[in-house]
């Protein structure tokens, strides 16, 4: 019997032993990768920069996009690194500092995605009362809660997961340190771990719950717009975005509420690719692409960096 706090190593089976497959892996982790770190990027770039876009709106926005960059990295680069080397261990401290910054992230991700709904429903509800509510002062605030949730979340989880002992060997059937993978190596049920988890889904469930009332609402102020433009703008912003949110939320409850099999699955190793990579790499897309202010913003952008010859 081992305890998972002594120190050992931990081995990340990934999705494939064979080297043509890992190498399709890598490639495809990279590209998702690239994507996401280019498109987080240029949107705090261009939110930094465009005073245009220093509004509660972009605020958030520009803290999704640092959330999506953070949480990528803890995960992706790791497995592209093992897939390229081969080599599939993972320090302990590496597999600990995985579990603690995935939960700060997402948790602080899902906090933040529910204000952000909230703001549209201001904006788009009450516009009188937009800059009331959403002062700056107020957003400080909401963003600092959705910090500070993701933090005593990940701090919770990360003591739970490593407190009990360990029985099996340290195969771990994911791409990273998942928590429900890791808690299959355990001697017995850890109920502190799953009390978290627990508790954690059924926030989640709450913050899901608020974020289709808030949309419910949008949705039906929309209809009642008179220009069908601008009813097709909210909808062509909304929907994606809702779609992207569910998409989230309901792989990660499957994940974490779904009994592990016997034998290792790759529907575990998919479903987790849709709540760790999926939404850092579309996110952009949605919120910048599709965005008009973005579109003239970084036009501002490519004029100053190349203006024109005389």
């Amino acid at each position: 019997m081992e305890n998972l706090t002594s120190g050992s190593s931990f081995l990340l089976m990934g999705f494939s032993n064979i080297w043509e497959l890992q190498i399709l892996h890598a490639a495809l982790f990279l590209m998702a990768y690239l994507a996401a770190l280019l498109g987080n990027i240029l949107i705090i770039t261009l939110i930094t920069k465009d005073h245009g876009l220093h509004t509660p709106m972009y605020f958030f926005l520009k803290n999704l996009s640092f959330l999506d960059l953070c949480l990528i990295s803890i995960t992706v680069p790791k497995s592209i690194t093992n897939s390229l080397t081969n080599c599939n261990t993972i320090s302990f401290p590496g597999c600990v500092s995985q579990v603690f910054y995935f939960f700060l992230f997402a948790t602080t991700e899902v906090a933040l995605l529910t204000v952000m709904s909230y703001d549209r429903y201001v904006a788009i509800c009450h516009p009188l009362r937009y800059e009331i509510l959403m002062s700056h002062g107020a957003c400080m605030q909401m963003a600092a809660y959705s910090w500070v949730s993701g933090g005593v979340n990940a701090i919770l989880h990360t003591a739970a997961t490593f407190s009990v002992p360990r029985c099996r060997s340290p195969d771990v059937h994911q791409f990273f340190c998942d928590v429900p993978q890791l808690l299959a190596l355990a001697c017995s049920y850890n109920i502190g771990e799953l009390t978290v988890i627990g508790l954690s889904l059924l926030l989640d469930f709450g913050c899901f719950v608020f974020m289709d009332i808030s949309y419910i609402h949008i949705f039906s102020a929309v209809l009642k717009m008179p220009s069908s433009a601008g009813r097709f703008k909210a909808f062509s912003t909304c929907l994606p975005h809702l779609l992207v949110v569910t998409l989230f939320l309901s792989s990660g409850f499957f994940a974490y509420l779904r009994p592990l099999p016997q034998s290792p699955s790759t529907l575990d190793l998919l479903v987790s690719v849709f709540y760790t990579v999926v939404p850092p790499t579309v996110n952009p897309l949605i919120y910048s692409l599709r965005n008009k202010d973005m579109k003239v913003a970084l036009r501002k952008l490519l004029v100053n960096r190349h203006p024109p010859s005389s």
